[in-house]
């Protein structure tokens, strides 16, 4: 990286700035924040590489996240949108446990993504009704034709049930193939 290898950088943006935007996103910024805030760390990144004395001792995605982290509880604090103290972090704050269950939720929720994409009709469409589109059981009564709430009810209870097996089954997988 430090000889301005183009595909390097692509590669490290690519693999990288998904958990620094949700991260940032998270803590009261938006997706120019996150912008900004990844081509500072890629440039502290770059500046340590240059150096030739600098020793990676962690996961580049680590090391990624935790200037990253560090940068943005500096900014929030600047504009008072952080009130915690950042005098005793280190430069490089442990950040492993952090990344690692952002990228456990992250897998679960693609997991998720495909069960529900295998549920099928007329579960998938009663599940987003439900759960997405916020609809109360009457409404979703009417449109998918049930005689009544109660009717919507059960049918969403054995979609939710046939959901869960479908999750668990590619979760127990780990490969979301099942």
């Amino acid at each position: 990286m430090a000889i301005n290898d183009k595909k390097a950088v692509e590669s490290i943006y690519r693999e990288n700035y998904n958990t620094i935007q949700t991260l940032v996103i998270n803590n009261n910024g938006n997706s120019d924040d996150a912008k900004d805030l990844f081509q500072e760390a890629m440039i502290v990144l770059y500046e340590k590489a240059k150096t030739g004395q600098f020793e990676l001792n962690c996961q580049l995605k680590t090391y990624l996240y935790s200037v990253c982290r560090r940068l943005w509880l500096k900014r929030l604090q600047q504009v008072n949108r952080y009130s915690g103290e950042l005098d005793n972090v280190n430069e490089v704050v442990p950040v492993e446990e952090d990344l690692e269950e952002h990228e456990r939720r992250n897998e679960e929720f693609r997991l998720m993504e495909k069960a529900i994409t295998n549920l099928g009709e007329p579960c998938k469409s009663l599940i987003e009704a439900f759960y997405i589109q916020k609809r109360n059981m009457q409404e979703i009564a009417s449109s998918f034709g049930y005689t009544n709430a109660d009717n919507a009810k059960n049918q969403k209870y054995k979609c939710l049930m046939r959901l869960k097996k479908i999750f668990f089954s590619q979760y127990k997988n780990g490969n979301g193939n099942g």
